[in-house]
């Protein structure tokens, strides 16, 4: 596979994985655990139509972001290797994976680092 088609295949999982960790953390979890800090009925644990919510969220998402997060962190690797990024730099933006909004900052540094190096092969 080409840098070009190295870099496609990380931003597309970049992006999966940072939306499913957005909508897991920012949306599943507050709903799952809202009872330990709110009374409203539609956030009972057990019971309340939030909390079932929450709780599919945190689980299947949470799942699929586990497994993605493992194909995210191959194609990072594999682009890493190919455009010959620094150690550090690669580790950062594994690391930032697991950060919620803080991935698509990692995504986009990352990006335009790898671009650099495509503009550099073609010259």
């Amino acid at each position: 596979m080409s840098l070009s088609g190295n870099l496609t295949a990380y931003r597309i999982m970049a992006t999966i994985v940072g939306v499913l960790l957005v909508v897991l953390c920012l949306i599943g979890l507050p709903l799952h655990y809202g009872y330990w800090v709110s009374d409203a009925a539609w956030l009972a644990k057990g019971s309340g139509a939030g909390w079932q919510l929450g709780a599919d969220i945190s689980e299947y998402l949470g799942v699929a972001h586990g497994w993605l997060y493992m194909i995210f962190l191959l194609t990072a690797f594999l682009l890493s290797r190919k455009a010959a990024w620094p150690m550090p730099f690669t580790i950062i933006t594994a690391v930032c994976g697991t950060i919620p909004l803080l991935s698509f900052w990692a995504e986009h540094r990352a990006t335009k680092m790898t671009r650099v190096a495509i503009e550099a092969s073609a010259a």
